[in-house]
């Protein structure tokens, strides 16, 4: 039997998935992505778990794509023009069912984080690394222009900076990716699965109905103009007002006591 690419484990209420390819820097294989699908989609279901923990196995968080697998699609009759855009078509689905999952995800990043890799991070809700990973759109090093990288990355830093990364190839320490909003903390690698999980447990333990709601709306309220995005928020005010729990957790902190959420 070949070895489990991606492990899931769940922590109470908190779901790591490991990516396990250590062998290729947990390159995004077809492999690969058919598994960070296949839990994804379990995942949009699972009122249970309330937050999802991304990480990579060995050396590294994520090197993008398998340049090895892509390269023998070239041998196929049209050069490997379908096997590409069929690629491409299933690394954008699992990019964005990530801000579509109920759950928010936090990107625990080691080593390296690039091209794909680093979409990879810029995709996730949020962020947290260890002070020495690396982060890099660097496909134009190779002459591949890091294209769908680039949609995910500029939406996460100014668009000055995202060009440079884009043009040049440079690596971006930890503590530059803070700067640029790209992450959101650096910390000591010793620490960097307990800071993740203490996130992690902050997070999951809010009311899982108001933070499924909030996450909905943080991303569909970014698409509208400002006026659009009041009335769309301000709806969903009124239904997360409206939900019991919510009434206990108002009642709770005004009567100075610890709310008995029902989920």
């Amino acid at each position: 039997m070949s070895e489990q690419i991606l492990i899931r484990e769940d922590i109470g209420p908190v779901t790591r998935l490991t990516m396990n390819s250590p062998g290729s820097l947990n390159a995004l294989s077809d492999r690969m992505l058919a598994c960070l699908k296949d839990e994804f989609t379990g995942l949009m279901a699972d009122t249970g778990q309330r937050v999802v923990v991304l990480r990579g196995n060995g050396k590294a968080f994520c090197a993008g794509h398998d340049l090895k697998e892509m390269q023998a699609k070239r041998q196929d009759k049209d050069k490997g023009t379908r096997a590409m855009q069929d690629l491409f078509s299933r690394c954008t689905e699992v990019m964005l069912m990530i801000p579509r999952l109920p759950q928010p995800v936090i990107a625990q990043v080691h080593g390296i984080a690039t091209a794909a890799g680093c979409q990879l991070v810029a995709s996730c809700d949020l962020a947290i690394a260890d002070h020495d990973t690396r982060f890099g759109v660097n496909g134009v090093n190779i002459g591949l222009f890091c294209s769908t990288p680039m949609v995910a990355l500029s939406r996460n830093i100014p668009r000055k900076h995202a060009f440079e990364m884009l043009t040049t190839g440079r690596f971006v320490y930890a503590a530059r990716a803070v700067e640029l909003g790209l992450i959101n903390r650096a910390v000591d690698a010793g620490t960097l699965e307990a800071r993740t999980l203490e996130l992690a447990e902050t997070i999951a333990g809010k009311l899982g109905s108001a933070v499924r709601i909030g996450k909905r709306a943080f991303y569909e309220q970014l698409e509208q103009p400002i006026d659009a995005a009041y009335a769309h928020t301000g709806a969903v005010m009124v239904e997360n007002m409206l939900d019991d729990d919510t009434a206990e957790g108002i009642a709770a902190f005004l009567e100075k006591r610890d709310p008995a959420w029902t989920q």
